[in-house]
């Protein structure tokens, strides 16, 4: 079982807590992981990634055993402490903003 680790606005639409497990077949990598939790939660369908292109969406990074995954590719395997459920798949809900440049 491959655990995941949802951020809050996550949860809320797959109803939910923070972790799910999930069985995913083999090979193990981000695409299966995603595949196997937008089916086990179709609402998250779209909210990850883009459902045309596949594509990670913008604000929403990977990590895995201390390493940002975001930019690796989809299909590369997951670590083994990952495939062994050691440790978890985090999707993180990126932030973004700046200053205002207004003054006070």
């Amino acid at each position: 079982m491959i655990r995941v680790l949802l951020p809050g606005h996550l949860q809320t639409l797959a109803g939910s807590g923070r972790e799910v497990s999930l069985d995913v077949p083999e090979p193990i990598t981000q695409r299966t992981v995603l595949d196997a939790l937008e089916l086990a939660y179709p609402t998250l369908r779209g909210t990850i990634r883009d459902q045309q292109t596949q594509e990670r969406r913008p604000l929403v990074r990977f990590f895995a055993c201390k390493q940002d995954l975001s930019h690796e590719p989809i299909d590369a395997p997951l670590p083994d402490d990952v495939v062994s459920g050691r440790e978890p798949y985090l999707i993180v809900g990126a932030m973004a903003g700046g200053c205002d440049p207004r003054p006070n």
